[in-house]
């Protein structure tokens, strides 16, 4: 359970990585709100999964899925550039996740 408590998690981070992008200084309203919702699930679901896992692995597990995905999105909405050396690093970034998984 904690295990996938803490994959929502990462993923919130993205959401919420994304929104304080978006939000342009906290001036536009609705992604200031999805950022704070986000960031606040987010981070209940980090402590959460806390519990039961050690902290360094649920914290690199955390960033690593919201960097990934924070990533993935910029570079399928164009606000990013995609290239084959960016995929390649990011696989690493996924590799080291799975691997910290498999290795508790």
């Amino acid at each position: 359970m904690s295990w996938m408590v803490l994959v929502m998690s990462g993923v919130l981070e993205a959401v919420w990585a994304t929104a304080l992008g978006k939000s342009e200084g906290f001036s536009k309203l609705s992604p200031s709100a999805v950022f704070v919702v986000a960031l606040v699930a987010s981070m209940a679901g980090l402590a959460y999964a806390m519990r039961d896992l050690p902290v360094g692995t649920a914290y690199a597990v955390w960033v690593g899925i919201g960097a990934v995905l924070t990533v993935v999105y910029a570079m399928a909405t164009g606000e990013e550039s995609a290239s084959l050396l960016k995929a390649a690093f990011l696989v690493m970034i996924i590799g080291g996740v799975v691997g910290l998984k498999l290795a508790h």
